[in-house]
This record gives structure tokens, C-alpha cells and sequence, in this order.
């Protein structure tokens, strides 16, 4: 036992706030059919009920009913608010039970009131219950003019019935009023809920959009600058192929000129290729503090970069920054895959002697830290072309340069990198390594 408590507990944690909104909203439009009938169905059966064999089966099998339809109310709730969010129609089949439900709890309504089972006032209150759990989800599946109509119609059709039993004009009134007050109970209570979680979804997968369209375009960029460097040497190398051919076959000298030229521009498109791909891998620290930003508040995260002299102001050797860039970009891919983050800070200071650069954001996950390498590396030796990935990489990098890397929790809900590099650290600049793509 528990151990489910747990469970549930470390699910809630795992959630996003929008998701425990969500989660939030649906259980309390499942347990508002519940609270009325425990309470303003339950009680007048239990207190007005006249204690005669009859209005006695006819008040339970009513209870019977209406809790039968709080269950297939319930189980209707998701799939209506998928209906609402356009995500998918709702199946029209799923409603043919709960209305016959409804049409058997009026006849038992009716029955009730034709016996004399219960006075005028309880009557009345199981009148405010009678159509509650049937109109949660229903609402949510036509527009609200329909709705209004529909449950109008309704009314008119109880009221009628009650009428024709005898019910006299005060327990008409009273029925009315109930009817009215449960339909707009029912329209102000969940209509503007799931209107506000559609926004919110819409919200959340079209920053989603964003983030995706954002990293097509980087693929883009990728695929053009290496068609731009490749495409005219490699044409360049077919056509003195081609022609180096035809020399050769004459017996021609010169042939040997073409084959020369070819390798020479093989080697420097090697050269150029390695430059994009460097280009494209290696940290600048302008850049990946424009890019974290960019990325992050598309991700509906405020992201603040503060230092008031900038990357340029700091006075670093070239590898430093590159060192302090890898750290930005790896530290902001973890904020955006760990926790539910709403604040990411970036800080770029000098203190000492050294560069500290500091990444804080809040909504950190029960995990955060937890085998990604969190704690603290020292400076110490290290290959300057030790690659890796992650923030063990990361150290890696730093460490060779005499830095170090700190990473955990930083209280209140708070989790922080910081990087320390000296001034004064080597001016090679460390090999770019390779991100894996988990963590790219």
C-alpha cells in the first residue's frame, strides 16, 4: 500500500504543471456528479423518504440508477474533453446508455412523486440531481445554444410529467428552479475549464511546433552549407576526372597534371568540410547564449541572461569562451529535459581572475542530478582532446583548461551550473568532442 502511495506520489512529481492542471480539472468534473449524489440525492431519500415498501424500492433502485450513471459519467468525461479539443469526435454509441439511464431515473422521479414517497422539498432536491451526471460531458460535445435547448426541452418534459401525477404548483416551482440552477451549474463549471485547457494545449504544442521548426531549420542550414562547399568541387572533380581519362587514353602527359589537380582539390574540400562541421559543433559563446535564450523562451520558459559587459567585455582567451558556450548549450538541453521549469537565469561574471558562468532555473525534478554527473569536478589534468558528453564531458573540457564544473541542487526548488575557468587558462582551444544525441 505504500508502495502505491509512492507511486502515485513520484507520478504527480513526474508531471508538468500543465498536465497536473489537466489531471486536476478532470477529477473534479468526475467527482462533482459523486458530491450530488452523496449529498442532495442521498439525503433527501434518506430523510423525507416515507418508509413504505414501495416508495422504499422505488428510492433505492433511484440511487441504484444514478449511481450507475456517475460511473459511465466519469468514463465519459476524457473522451468528451478530447471531443471539445478537436483531438479526436467523440463516439455517439457511448451516450446511448447514459440517456436511457436518464430517461428510467425520470421515470422513477415520476413514480416517486405519483406514490407520495417523499415530501415536496426532498423532491425537489432529487430533481436538482436527476440530470447532473448525464449533462457533465454532454455539455462539452454540442454548443451551448443546443445544450440550453436540449435541457429546456428536458424541463419541459419533467415539469409536464410531475404535472400530470398531481404535483401541486409550489413543487413545480421548486422542480423549475432546481432544473435551472443544475444546467447552469453544470455550463459555468465545465465549459470555461476545458476552454481553458484547449488554450493551454494549443499553447503547449505550438511551442512544441516551435522547438521542431527550430531544429529543421538548423538541419537546413547544415544541408545547404555542405552542398555549397561540396557541390562545386565534386563537379569540378568529375569533369577533370573525365578529362584526365581522355588524356590518358591518347597517351597524353598531361593526364597526369589532371589526376594532381584532383587530389589537390579533394584534400582541400577534406579541409573544407572539416571547417563546416567545426563551425557547426564547436561553442560560440555569443551565439549559444542568444540560441539558449531563443530556445528556452520558445519552450515557454523566461530566460534572462544577466552580465552587463557580455561575452566580449569579459576579457577571455578564445578557449574559454568556447569552453563557457559548450556549458551554456549543455546546460540549457538539461533544463529543458529535466523538471518543469518556468525561470532559467544565466549569469556571466568575473571574479579573481576567472570566468564564472552560473545557469539556475527552477522546477527541478525529484531526479534532477541524479546520473547525469552532478557535483563537482575540480581542475586538475586532463587530454585537451578528451571529448565525451554531457556534464562529464563538460568537465572534461573545463579541466583542461584548469577549470572546474559544479552542478546540483541549489534549494527552494532550485537547480544551478556553475563553471569556473581562469583567466589565465591555456590559449588552445579544447577538441569540440561529440554530443550524443540524447543530449544534442
Amino acid at each position: 500500500m505504500i508502495g502505491r502511495v509512492r507511486g502515485w506520489r513520484r507520478g504527480w512529481q513526474e508531471r508538468t504543471k500543465l498536465q497536473r492542471i489537466d489531471l486536476y480539472t478532470r477529477v473534479t468534473l468526475c467527482s462533482l456528479p459523486w458530491v450530488f449524489l452523496l449529498s442532495w440525492g442521498l439525503l433527501p431519500l434518506g430523510a423525507t423518504l416515507d418508509h413504505g415498501p414501495v416508495a422504499m424500492a422505488i428510492g433505492a433502485a433511484f440511487f441504484a440508477v444514478n449511481a450507475v450513471q456517475c460511473v459511465l459519467s466519469n468514463r465519459n468525461v476524457a473522451p468528451a474533453f478530447a471531443h471539445y479539443r478537436g483531438a479526436e469526435p467523440f463516439p455517439p454509441r457511448r451516450l446511448r446508455l447514459p440517456a436511457a439511464l436518464l430517461v428510467v431515473l425520470t421515470g422513477l422521479l415520476v413514480a416517486l412523486a405519483a406514490v407520495g414517497g417523499i415530501d415536496d422539498p426532498g423532491l425537489s432536491l432529487l430533481v436538482l440531481d436527476l440530470p447532473l451526471a448525464f449533462t457533465v460531458p454532454y455539455v462539452l460535445l454540442v454548443p451551448v445554444r443546443t445544450y440550453l435547448l436540449h435541457c429546456a426541452a428536458f424541463g419541459v418534459v419533467v415539469l409536464g410529467l410531475l404535472a400530470a401525477v398531481g404535483a401541486p404548483g409550489g413543487l413545480l416551482f421548486g422542480a423549475a428552479v432546481s432544473l435551472l440552477v443544475v444546467v447552469l451549474l453544470v455550463l459555468v463549471s465545465t465549459r470555461p475549464s476545458a476552454w481553458s485547457l484547449t488554450v493551454m494545449w494549443q499553447a503547449e504544442e505550438a511551442r512544441d511546433m516551435q522547438a521542431r521548426l527550430a531544429v529543421a531549420e538548423e538541419r537546413l542550414r547544415f544541408g545547404r552549407d555542405m552542398h555549397d562547399v561540396l557541390g562545386r568541387n565534386l563537379a569540378v572533380i568529375a569533369l577533370k576526372s573525365e578529362l584526365a581519362v581522355e588524356l590518358a587514353q591518347r597517351g597524353n602527359a598531361a593526364a597526369v597534371d589532371q589526376m594532381v589537380e584532383v587530389q589537390r582539390i579533394a584534400r582541400a574540400s577534406q579541409q573544407e568540410v572539416r571547417d563546416v562541421v567545426r563551425g557547426y559543433r564547436e561553442a560560440d559563446l555569443p551565439t549559444e547564449l542568444l540560441g539558449a535564450k531563443g530556445v528556452l523562451e520558445a519552450a515557454g520558459i523566461t530566460c534572462t541572461v544577466a552580465g552587463a559587459d557580455g561575452p566580449a567585455g569579459i576579457g577571455a582567451p578564445p578557449a574559454v569562451q568556447a569552453a563557457l558556450g559548450w556549458v551554456v548549450r549543455e546546460a540549457a538541453t538539461n533544463v529543458l529535459r529535466h523538471g518543469d521549469p518556468r525561470v532559467c537565469v544565466i549569469r556571466l561574471t568575473t571574479t579573481a581572475g576567472a570566468v564564472v558562468l552560473e545557469v539556475e532555473n527552477d522546477g527541478a525534478g525529484p531526479g534532477a542530478g541524479e546520473g547525469d554527473g552532478s557535483g563537482v569536478a575540480g581542475g586538475g589534468s586532463g587530454a585537451a582532446g578528451s571529448g565525451g558528453s554531457g556534464l562529464a564531458g563538460l568537465r572534461e573540457r573545463l579541466a583542461a583548461l584548469g577549470g572546474s564544473l559544479e552542478a546540483g541542487p541549489a534549494g527552494d526548488g532550485l537547480f544551478r551550473v556553475t563553471a569556473t575557468i581562469p583567466l589565465t587558462a591555456p590559449g588552445g582551444r579544447p577538441s569540440p568532442g561529440t554530443l550524443s544525441t540524447e543530449d544534442r
